[in-house]
């Protein structure tokens, strides 16, 4: 009697030596294994993939930029016609108090020369009084006018400039002409910012950073000295000073953290 085993042994041997003897790929195939064909070709049209998503990024940065720096320009055109108006109000608060103590003067000085309903008496002692309440100057001509301005309706010219006609470069020596005159007004940090931003949109980055840091030093208490020291640092991003651009972004972060140039200089970092 035949051993089965040796049978068996015989019967599969033939198909052992055909498996060893298939190529690797053929035996991949036959198991389902994934064979992948990298080539040149597709390395190339991924990187062209990845590099053109990268310039579309950055190109959408840049559109953001720009988006913020204008946002800028429109804020800081917004608080200056806050400063315009709220100093026109100021302006006729101070006149009504002056009227109603122009009218007290004269009721007293009535009393005092006792009047009795006399209207051409009345009407001298309105008559002699008539100049303290009318415009103390009305010069005639321009430049007259500039010299004998006060402090207020000059720095009200210069932003006017601005905010109204919309004439910059007229602006610039206004600005200019107020500083010299009044140099420790409270007006005085507003101007020099004003006259910064206007020198910045000219592109003169060192006068423009000369204005932003007499706001951002001589007038430390001022509400425009972070918007000053955020302006110093978008100058030394201009001139390629990332160092001191980084610094003077983190000192607006970190000592103005309600303020809206916390927000600008958050984005810049």
């Amino acid at each position: 009697m035949s051993n089965p085993n040796k049978s068996y042994k015989k019967a599969i041997a033939p198909v052992a030596m055909a498996l060893l003897c298939l190529p690797l790929g053929a035996l991949a195939q036959s198991t389902g294994a994934p064979v992948y064909n990298v080539n040149d070709n597709d390395i190339e049209s991924r990187l062209t993939v990845l590099e053109r998503k990268v310039d579309n990024r950055s190109q959408m940065q840049h559109r953001l930029q720009q988006q913020i720096d204008n946002m800028q320009i429109e804020l800081d055109e917004l608080r200056g016609a806050v400063e315009v108006h709220t100093n026109q109000l100021q302006k006729v608060l101070d006149r009504q108090r002056e009227l109603y103590l122009e009218i007290d003067k004269r009721v007293e000085a009535l009393k005092q020369s006792g009047f009795s309903g006399g209207a051409g008496n009345g009407a001298a002692a309105v008559t002699s009084t008539q100049p303290t309440v009318t415009p103390s100057s009305t010069p005639a001509s321009t430049a007259n006018a500039a010299a004998g301005m006060s402090e207020s309706d000059a720095y009200e010219k210069a932003v006017n400039l601005i905010l109204k006609s919309r004439e910059y470069d007229k602006a610039i020596p206004e600005f200019q002409a107020f500083i010299e005159r009044f140099p420790d007004s409270s007006y005085a940090p507003n101007a020099h910012y004003w006259l910064g931003q206007l020198l910045f949109n000219k592109q003169q980055w060192q006068d423009a950073a000369a204005q932003f840091e007499v706001v951002a030093t001589k007038f430390a208490d001022s509400a425009k000295r972070p918007d000053a020291l955020l302006k110093l640092g978008v100058i030394a991003e201009k001139v390629g000073n990332q160092a001191r651009a980084k610094a003077l972004f983190e000192e607006v972060i970190n000592t103005y953290p309600d303020s809206s140039a916390r927000k600008l200089a958050e984005a810049r970092l």
